[in-house]
């Protein structure tokens, strides 16, 4: 069997339209589904087809994407109001001894070299981290790279991301 212009403009048409690959071959005649697939699949065409399973499983996902919506959100404002204070306390290089329960444990450079050591700023409640470190160990799913603006970022912060 081979593929026409007008047998392929056919199948990108109800491909398009969301047909399955079993109609498309009955409506096309000739051919069989799994030729249909590996012709959509060779053309590149999305895989947008939606099985029973997807269609039932839609209206769970609808409300399981409202439910998280709104915690997403709060999530997202802790960390914004993070970002948008720049009076961070100096750091307090501490050595693994020193280190107590309110102070940052954010380790800075390699253990095997002299000049490690620990952040030693204030830890927030419940954290082992500064509010500074808190943003690099507790970034929003999914923004990962996106998290601040450029220029709302200190230049001293800048500067450890220059060195990472």
């Amino acid at each position: 069997m081979s593929w026409t212009e007008e047998k392929v403009a056919k199948l990108k048409e109800l491909w398009g339209k969301g047909n399955t690959a079993s109609q498309i071959a009955e409506i096309i005649g000739g051919i069989s589904r799994n030729a249909v697939i590996g012709k959509a699949h060779r053309l590149n065409l999305s895989a947008k087809i939606k099985t029973r399973t997807a269609i039932s499983n839609q209206k769970f996902e609808n409300s399981y994407d409202e439910k998280t919506t709104k915690s997403k959100r709060v999530r997202r404002n802790k960390f914004k109001s993070l970002i948008i204070e720049k009076d961070f306390e100096p750091e307090s290089p501490k050595q693994l001894e020193e280190l107590d329960e309110n102070s940052c444990k954010w380790p800075i450079g390699h253990p095997d070299e002299k000049s490690f050591y620990f952040c030693g700023r204030s830890s927030l409640k419940d954290f082992s981290y500064c509010k500074l470190h808190l943003l690099y160990a507790y970034q929003p799913k999914g923004k990962k790279e996106d998290v601040s603006e450029k220029d709302d970022v200190p230049e001293f912060i800048e500067k450890k991301i220059q060195s990472a």
